[in-house]
């Protein structure tokens, strides 16, 4: 019988060297384990090609601010998603989850006269609620998810009509929930983001890497770290530089990032955190890739279900809140069309439909595409048939990836 492989074997992701490091991403490729890399790929095309078509405005400041805002709410939607697919189930009503989150943080305003604080901490109260009925039948009754959502999603836009009314549209008059979509932050601030992000990587390897020398394993290089911080300033760096730049075309200037920027990267940090670093996360992975053998390694599968909807759903008001924000309005068919390309971000992301692989950070790459898409062929003048027949080539291209990278990692397509 041959002995195990030390920590420091090519594949395991804990080389010593950057040799080594890279080594083992080529050996994951080989695997099939291709990660966000096809979506990255579909950026850099994308904004070549409709740079090409529309060098006037494609990569303005306008334009270039513009899509960071217009991709906020669909990543935080699929971000949500992620934690329900790396189970390998779905949740067809984050989207009216989130409508109806929102109709009962309006009708608490408007109807009870409830501060707007508490009227939305209600609306995330709803929404984990409905999150755990969710989980509960998935979870405990057995019935499968695509169905229980999709009765949700059905009965959830009967739901919103009602707290709402007839056709009943609703302005948000809360200045703060205005701004998060409408307003900037100074430009100072846009540097000083960009500065934490740094020193919060920079941190959180360190402790990494402390926790690992107390088990006795190998550390990642430290010229990793190095090379990810200097990406991350030099990316950063020319993204809040470029969106600095005044962009209004009238007497009062317009500059400065965007402030959902930071509240969306805040969500997916937390987010990323619980799903890398805790033990939550590292159950709801081995849940997701064989239920079978986490039930018996002591994992509370059910319980693990329960929580994944309900993160899911409390994320999924984010968007709503993102959504309202927006539109500067709550209305009864808010959520239904948006989920479905939550899903298709996700997945065109690198996350994967069969459970156990994928990201919040492949979600919210595979926002950037579908973004990407609507916001080139808007600019081109396109028939909004074309943006569906887009998106639905690249969703089904990133599934036949997906599935042909665990055909050829080994894995089984069936669900065991």
């Amino acid at each position: 019988m041959s002995a195990p492989l030390p920590p420091t074997a090519i594949g395991s992701g804990n080389e010593g060297t950057l040799k080594d490091q890279f080594d083992s991403y080529l050996s994951r490729l080989k695997n099939g384990e291709m990660g966000s890399l096809p979506a990255i790929a579909a950026i850099l095309v994308l904004a070549g090609v409709f740079y090409a078509l529309s060098p006037q405005f494609f990569l303005g400041p306008i334009n270039f601010a513009n899509m960071f805002v217009q991709a906020a709410e669909l990543t935080m939607l699929s971000a949500a998603l992620v934690f329900v697919i790396l189970l390998a189930e779905i949740d067809l009503s984050a989207g009216v989850t989130a409508g109806v989150s929102m109709a009962v943080f309006i009708v608490l305003i408007k109807y009870q006269n409830w501060n707007w604080g508490l009227a939305l901490v209600a609306a995330f109260i709803a929404g984990l609620a409905i999150g755990w009925v969710i989980g509960f039948i998935v979870a405990k009754i057995g019935v499968p998810s695509f169905v229980v959502t999709l009765a949700f999603f059905l009965g959830f836009q009967g739901m919103q009509l009602v707290l709402l009314g007839e056709g009943g549209v609703y302005r948000v008059e809360v200045p703060a929930i205005i701004s998060i979509m409408n307003d900037n932050m100074p430009v100072w601030a846009g540097w000083a983001m960009l500065v934490v992000m740094a020193l919060v990587m920079a941190g959180l390897s360190l402790w990494d890497r402390s926790r690992r020398s107390r088990f006795g394993l190998v550390s990642k290089p430290i010229s990793l770290l190095l090379i990810k911080i200097v990406a991350l300033l030099g990316i950063g760096g020319v993204a809040v530089n470029y969106m600095n730049q005044n962009r209004s075309q009238g007497p009062i200037p317009i500059l400065g990032v965007p402030i959902v920027v930071p509240i969306t990267i805040g969500v997916l940090f937390v987010g990323s955190f619980v799903l890398d670093r805790t033990k939550f996360g590292r159950h709801l992975y081995a849940v997701g890739g064989n239920p079978e053998a986490a039930r018996r390694a002591g994992i509370k599968v059910g319980r693990i279900r329960i929580y994944a909807f309900m993160i899911c759903a409390f994320m999924a008001v984010i968007s709503g809140v993102f959504h309202s924000s927006r539109i500067g309005n709550v209305d009864g068919s808010a959520g239904h069309t948006i989920v479905l390309s939550g899903v298709a971000a996700a997945v065109v992301g690198g996350v994967s439909l069969f459970g156990g692989r994928g990201k919040l950070i492949h979600a919210a790459i595979g926002a950037l595409v579908i973004t990407m898409i609507d916001n080139g062929l808007g600019l081109l003048q396109m028939p909004a048939g074309i943006n569906f027949l887009v998106e639905g080539g690249v969703l089904l291209l990133a599934a036949t990836i997906d599935a042909l990278a665990r055909k050829r990692s080994g894995g089984s397509i069936a669900r065991s």
